[in-house]
């Protein structure tokens, strides 16, 4: 019984790790196949997170905090493209600028508004996006109302999350079918690709790159809102702690493709779920491995698969090269 529940729990933790790293990569991955670097996800993301956090604890409703993540994701990536769309700025730089100002304005609001140290107040239950099926969050329990093995895995591991976890998997056929099997799409890559063929068949180049960061801010909003409203119950400063850069590395490890991209993310996920489970245990002619070695590992792996796979990877040919309509 204890090693069906230390699967289920593994495969539990995985998808549940794994659901805000997907929606950033494909956020990323939206954004860079329009050919728009966005170095600013991680920013993106953090400042989403404190705004869903404030916004649900000062209107306590979940839908306004959502709402308020989602709109301030839009509104960086609204300035990200009006530095580097309209004004034809450096991609890299306004990203880390972007980066930078997420990281301070949090806490500087947070400090502000609550007198918490940047955090905001912890969200109570009913405030907090919970699992669909309460009864399932704990593998043990799981198992003995579902049968062992099964009830494990699929109980636990499969069907205990919420909302947002499922839609992170349903957002990955969503990106394949809008790049690969609609009109949209097919522009989208085209500009990437070659935006003055695009520009020259009467398409707006920059319509269609906002367009690409507006919809990668609704994904990277929710990764901000699971943050601060499902995985904790409060903002904490810099709480993603560097996931939009790894979100970033899967999106390069999968070839801006949107199923590698998810295989990529559910490997994080999985170093990041074993990191957990592996804390304080005695593995045989080892010994006790230091938690700071095992919370290390997903950021070990961003640096080897960059390492490795950065110049295999074929980068859309557009990428971070502004595009200036010719007279």
């Amino acid at each position: 019984m204890d090693e069906m529940v230390m699967i289920g729990s593994v495969l539990g933790s995985t998808l549940r790790l794994t659901a805000p790293l997907l929606l950033v990569a494909l956020a990323g991955l939206l954004s860079e196949r329009s050919g728009v670097v966005d170095l600013g996800l991680e920013g993106k993301m953090l400042a989403a997170a404190f705004a869903a956090a404030a916004a649900t604890a000062a209107t306590q409703s979940i839908a306004w905090g959502l709402v308020a993540a989602v709109g301030v994701a839009a509104a960086m990536a609204l300035i990200h493209g009006f530095a580097c769309i309209s004004h034809r700025g450096d991609q890299v730089v306004s990203g880390v600028a972007l980066n930078m100002v997420a990281a301070g304005l949090t806490v500087v609001l947070g400090i502000a508004w609550f007198n918490t140290g940047g955090q905001t107040p912890t969200l109570p239950a009913e405030l907090r996006i919970t699992a669909l099926s309460p009864g399932l969050a704990e593998p043990s329990a799981a198992a003995q109302a579902h049968g062992g093995f099964l009830g494990a895995l699929l109980g636990h591991g499969l069907f205990s999350h919420n909302l947002l976890v499922y839609m992170a998997f349903a957002a990955v056929l969503g990106v394949w079918f809008l790049l690969e099997r609609t009109r949209l799409g097919l522009r989208l890559r085209a500009v990437g690709e070659n935006p003055a063929m695009v520009d020259a068949a009467g398409v707006s180049v920059p319509a269609l790159r906002y367009g690409a960061l507006l919809m990668g801010a609704v994904l990277v909003g929710l990764a901000g809102a699971y943050l601060s409203m499902a995985q904790n119950a409060s903002f904490s400063p810099n709480m993603t702690a560097g996931r939009g850069y790894i979100a970033l590395a899967a999106m390069i490890f999968g070839r801006w493709r949107p199923l590698p991209t998810l295989a990529a993310c559910l490997l994080f996920g999985f170093l990041d779920a074993m990191a957990i489970q592996l804390q304080g245990v005695s593995l045989p002619g080892i010994g006790e491995i230091p938690v700071q070695a095992i919370q290390a590992l997903p950021y070990l792996l961003t640096v080897v698969l960059l390492a490795g796979f950065i110049g295999q990877a074929i980068a859309p040919k557009a990428l971070g090269r502004p595009y200036l309509k010719e007279r």
